[in-house]
């Protein structure tokens, strides 16, 4: 079926998924599907009939949208899917008769195949010679940058270095929006090859310093990805080499956003005093940054301090970072975009982890509200579903601590509907800060509070760590 469609390029096949994704999130009111997309690894796996277990069921649910057909069929052996392509019923997407609702609004609950209807129109079958040839050539792709990479051995040359460099570009703006198991193996081989070219290659002083910048990168994202499987110990190790290569890249930026880096995967470790400690030495060294990076070192010296129940150092930190934001201006670390910038919807929420920590602040709920209200709002490249996760999480907890259950659960349902391969080890944390918040004396009893609890509990039994790899 892709090949009859000549979708078999993986940029043409990437596109149409993304399109149907976002229509699916649209239909089903589902923001874990906005920006859903497809690694090039798993293409060639689903196109070379290299699958052994069911993808994600998000991804499914794509898949069946894309080609009105149940993904085991899709999916199943080349011989049998053919006969069975009359026999089983087609699926058509229909679009919704409602206007179209926020991408970030919380999801009604509705099941994955709402909007969908059953038909029996046929689809032409393909050649099965040419069929096979096709799914060879689109896994030789992948050997075949390999191959490239590798016989460039001593003298890496600029296509390779490129293609490393939009790989790279991929992965930082993926990163945010999608659950970890759809980018770690992709994550894993580029920083296997950068390392391989820095270990092995002869390469011109340029060359060296970006390729030592793609590499503190892409182990920056593996320290997060570490830290998000609720690893702190391989965290930081990544985090350690992703500064190793940003000093050999003499990059000051990155120098002071894998700080950054070390201060949340600290924060979220309760090492609130390391974590105010990484945040101020990388304020240290944000001297003649102009990027978001220094906003994001004062959020994070703001929200270690709310930890540690410094109220003032939450608040000048925060003013500072409001001039901070005031006068910055991309670089070209903000230019990979994804998880290296720090846009306005997630300063907000930072600002609101900050402020649900201090006891008696009358603006926390505020501030929490205005995060969550960013979010919503929020242009594609800007939502994260972590940091969105956290803002509706903040709410929560600070209408509790303001003495009422009334809006709480509103607050966190977005939260406790986010699948298992989005229940990352930072939104388990805060959704059992509300666990602990509703444990007070005041709410024992309460039947709503009592639900709440239950919730939580069955939610965090279920991490993204404990899927399967």
């Amino acid at each position: 079926m892709i090949t009859s469609r000549h979708w078999q390029v993986f940029e043409t096949f990437k596109l149409h998924f993304e399109r149907t994704a976002n229509e699916l999130a649209e239909q089903d009111r589902d923001p874990t599907l906005v920006g859903l997309t497809v690694s090039k690894r798993q293409f060639e796996r689903w196109y070379g009939g290299e699958v052994k277990t069911r993808p994600y069921p998000a991804l499914c649910r794509v898949l069946e949208a894309m080609f009105r057909y149940p993904v085991d069929v899709l999916l199943g052996p080349a011989q049998e899917s053919s006969a069975a392509a009359d026999a089983v019923p087609r699926l058509r997407l229909v679009m919704p008769t409602r206007p179209p609702s926020s991408p970030l609004e919380p999801t009604d609950g509705n099941s994955g195949f709402d909007g969908i209807e059953f038909t029996n129109t046929p689809v032409p079958g393909d050649s099965t010679g040419r069929d096979t040839l096709e799914r060879q050539v689109a896994m030789a792709a992948r050997r075949a940058f390999r191959f490239s990479a590798m016989a460039e051995g001593s003298t890496i040359g600029p296509e390779t270095l490129d293609e490393l460099h939009q790989e790279v570009r991929r992965l930082t703006a993926a990163y945010p929006r999608l659950p970890l198991a759809t980018l770690l193996g992709d994550l894993v081989e580029i920083q296997d090859l950068s390392f391989h070219f820095l270990e092995h290659g002869r390469v011109r002083p340029t060359q060296a310093r970006e390729l030592y910048l793609l590499s503190a990168i892409t182990s920056g994202m593996l320290a997060k990805a570490s830290h998000d499987l609720g690893d702190p110990r391989s965290a930081m190790t990544q985090a350690r080499t992703a500064y190793v290569c940003a000093d050999n890249a003499d990059h000051h930026a990155m120098r002071a956003w894998v700080r950054g880096l070390q201060s949340l995967i600290a924060y979220w470790d309760s090492r609130h005093h390391e974590a105010s400690q990484y945040a101020a030495l990388g304020i240290s060294q944000v001297t003649g940054v102009t990027g978001t990076s220094a906003v994001w070192l004062s959020c994070l010296h703001a929200r270690a301090g709310a930890a540690l129940g410094d109220a003032t150092a939450v608040r000048e930190s925060l003013a500072k970072a409001e001039r901070a934001r005031d006068t910055a201006s991309p670089d070209d670390l903000d230019e990979f975009g994804g998880i290296m910038t720090f846009p306005v919807p997630r300063q907000l929420y930072y600002a609101a982890d900050a402020t649900a920590w201090l006891p008696d602040a009358p603006e926390a709920q505020q501030q929490a509200e205005a995060a969550v209200a960013a979010y919503r709002q929020a242009e594609p490249e800007d939502w994260a579903f972590g940091d969105q996760a956290g803002a509706h999480t903040d709410l929560a907890l600070a209408r509790v601590r303001a003495g009422t259950l009334d809006g709480v659960d509103e607050a966190i349902r977005p939260v406790l509907d986010l699948p298992a391969d989005q229940r990352i080890n930072g939104i388990v944390a805060s959704v059992r800060q509300v666990h602990t918040a509703l444990r007070d004396p005041r709410w024992l009893t309460a039947p709503e509070a009592r639900t709440a609890r239950e919730e939580i509990e069955a939610f965090t039994a279920a991490p993204a760590a404990a899927l399967p790899r």
